[in-house]
């Protein structure tokens, strides 16, 4: 049994390598079994996202090149231009990388939780298409396992780092529970949705997004079930919003002063929350200066992630420790399962000699032989032919000089060489 990881990353390999050895989700049934069959794969498994695509394996770290060349045919690349940017890793350290990748320790975002989530669904998909046998199957699950424990026993995942999580986070502490809260989104690009994202996660489900241009927003809208409208109809959705947070790549300010003022009499002075994320600001800058209102720039955001990142990398090495301990509990599992063809065979050639001696006693018994003399012949018998072997093989062993044979004979039959007879 032996465990290959092989592909690129964000560290290895640039976005347009990463976009053409990017796998469909549609087609990585097909991919799978073509895998395995061209490659030599006994098991696979592929986990293709935006950062990252892999190849969890089941096979003999010898065959590297054809899955390397598989690759590349797949992808219409010259093997060349993969073997300059791929990373292979054998045995322990593929299970290692697979535990580490599953606990965001290899993510472009430390302890990201996404990645966790990509995985499990490469499971699926590779049990679906029948490649996922069960030494694979339970590097898997031991992954899973040990991510578990980083994620309980460690803060890696607890503290955002991103622009668009920070935003809810604050959010949240603000409003306990945000599903009685409305959010207006003003913008349509991608950390608007990841805050749209983010909020429908949390239980946040009336989400309006304002833009330039509704067919950008219903995108938004078909995703979340949020609503469309046009940032001339910022005004009126602001009465009802109790979250704003913005994000466009407006020269001037978008929301100003005076649209607020107005917006928090008709809401009697309920307090709004915005969070303005554009460079220049979407939002003026007095409208901080309200006493109902609740405001933070991307400096503000920018603080709170580089201090989450320092508490993430300060929760890495713990989450290291036990990924390394995860590894050498499931290596340490896998050398047990070896044992066990042997254990097998040995019972069943045991079990077989006996019924041979259990037999010859019977005919014994049924010529006239007397119970004990049938007795004491089996007993000889059958210990006889279980040290036979044993026996033939340590003189052998001890005629080739093999000594560290011999000392792991003792400690296997639980003899003790001071002992005399």
């Amino acid at each position: 049994m032996a465990f290959i990881a092989l592909g690129i990353n964000h560290k290895t390999a640039s976005v347009a390598v990463r976009e053409r050895v990017a796998f469909s989700p549609d087609r990585l049934t097909d991919a799978l079994r073509e895998l395995c069959r061209e490659a030599g794969a006994r098991e696979a498994a592929i986990l293709s996202t935006c950062n990252r695509s892999e190849l969890y394996l089941e096979m003999e770290p010898s065959q590297e090149r054809a899955v390397i060349e598989w690759l590349a045919n797949y992808h219409g690349l010259q093997a060349e231009e993969l073997h300059s940017c791929a990373y292979t890793h054998t045995h322990e350290q593929a299970v290692r990388h697979m535990m580490r990748v599953a606990c965001g320790l290899d993510s472009l975002v430390l302890g990201e939780p996404q990645i966790l989530g990509q995985i499990k669904s490469s499971y699926a998909v590779a049990r679906e298409a029948g490649t996922l046998g069960p030494l694979l199957g339970r590097l898997f699950q031991a992954t899973f396992s040990t991510a578990k424990t980083v994620r309980t026993d460690t803060a890696i995942g607890e503290n955002p780092v991103s622009v668009a999580f920070a935003a809810v986070s604050l959010a949240k502490q603000i409003f306990s529970d945000l599903s009685q809260s409305q959010a207006l989104l003003i913008g349509a690009g991608e950390t608007i949705t990841l805050v749209a994202r983010h909020l429908h996660e949390q239980g946040l489900k009336n989400i309006v997004v304002a833009n330039r241009t509704l067919e950008r927003a219903a995108l938004l809208t078909e995703e979340f079930g949020a609503k469309a409208v046009l940032l001339s109809e910022i005004p009126d959705a602001l009465i009802h919003s109790d979250i704003v947070i913005s994000s466009t790549a407006s020269q001037l300010p978008i929301l100003g002063k005076g649209a607020v003022e107005r917006a928090l009499k008709l809401r009697k002075h309920k307090p709004i929350f915005m969070v303005d994320i554009a460079v220049p600001r979407d939002i003026e800058s007095q409208v901080g200066e309200l006493d109902d209102v609740y405001l933070y720039t991307v400096d503000d955001l920018h603080e709170v992630v580089s201090e989450n990142l320092k508490s993430r990398q300060g929760a890495a090495k713990a989450a290291e420790d036990l990924v390394v301990q995860g590894t050498s509990d499931f290596m340490q599992r896998l050398r047990e399962l070896e044992a066990v063809d042997v254990l097998r065979s040995y019972r069943q050639q045991g079990e077989q000699l006996r019924d041979e001696e259990l037999q010859k006693a019977l005919r014994s018994l049924a010529n006239g032989t007397n119970a004990e003399d049938a007795l004491t012949q089996l007993a000889r018998g059958l210990t006889n032919k279980l040290l036979h072997t044993p026996s033939v093989q340590l003189k052998r062993l001890s005629a080739d000089g093999r000594h560290e044979a011999l000392a792991v004979a003792q400690e296997l039959f639980g003899l003790n060489s001071g002992e005399t007879n």
